[in-house]
Order: structure tokens, then sequence, then C-alpha cells
């Protein structure tokens, strides 16, 4: 199963390609796409929405997953998130592709076992599961790799389970 994680932001959404097969990971690619602070919002969510579709369109996953929003006391920044990840979904359910959505308190559960993971125990346990050299930066792309690893261990426990999110 081909997952597409993604970490939401605007200024940087961080994306990631796994291959979740026999319960082995393959990364395939990650990368971060970011806009130039400069640029309207207009403008910023539109080129997400462009390089998202570019992303998908070249690895073409069975399923994305996407991290729900952590509301911070920044409320500037965290509506500026929301729209970001709101121009997300509409270019993954345009697709028609499966989406699926996880809380950080899951994605922190399913990679590290420890829902109260700090940031530098999900970075290393990514970096151990999916066999990479160096923790994957910036930050926002080891992010998405941690939310694809989350809905990879999720579907299979709800395969497991008999549970069709299809």
């Amino acid at each position: 199963m081909i997952i597409l994680g993604i970490d939401p932001g605007y200024a940087i959404v961080g994306v990631g390609v796994i291959d979740y097969t026999g319960n082995k990971f393959k990364t395939i690619a990650y990368d971060a796409i970011t806009t130039h602070a400069s640029a309207p919002m207009p403008q910023r969510l539109y080129s997400i929405c462009e390089k998202l579709d570019a992303y998908i369109e070249k690895y073409k996953p069975d399923a994305v997953a996407v991290e729900e929003l952590f509301f911070n006391s920044n409320q500037k920044t965290a509506i500026s998130v929301a729209q970001a990840r709101g121009a997300i979904i509409v270019s993954v359910v345009r697709k028609g592709i499966q989406l699926y959505e996880y809380t950080p308190l899951q994605i922190k559960q399913a990679v590290t076992g420890y829902g109260r993971a700090d940031k530098t125990q999900i970075q290393q346990m990514v970096k151990m599961l999916l066999n990479l050299n160096a923790v994957p930066k910036p930050d926002d792309v080891a992010d998405a790799l941690a939310v694809a690893i989350c809905h990879a261990h999720s579907n299979t426990l709800d395969m497991r389970l008999g549970i069709n999110k299809m």
C-alpha cells in the first residue's frame, strides 16, 4: 500500500510517501512544499494545491493521511494553517483518494508507542522504522513520514479487526 503522509502548514507542508507491504516499510520519497512569506494567502494556498496535485500524480498513493490541527495560543497562525489544511483536503478529495486524519496523540502513539513522546523521539523512530541514514529535515517532513507510519499501523490493525474504512 502506497501511503502519502502530510503535515499541514502554510509556509511549509511536509510530505512523505511510503510503501507498507507485508509489515515492512519502504521509503519512496519525502520533501517539503514551501510557499513564500511575501505572497498573498490565496496564492500560497494555490501553490500548495498545485504542488500537492503533482505529488499525487507522480506517486499515485492508495491512501492519504493528514495530521489534524493542534490549536496553540496563536490564533492567527492556527487560522492560516487551517486554511492550508482545507486546501490540502480539497486537493486529495478531488483526486478521489481515501483521506484519513490522525491527531498528534494518535501519531505519537503509533510511531513511538507513547502518546506523550517529544519531537526528538518521534524523529528518531521515523529514522529507525524507515531505515534512513539521517532524520529528514525540516521537521515537517519527518512529521509527514510519521503520519504515514501512523496510517500504516492503524490500517493494519483495522484489517486484523475486520474494519473496512473505505
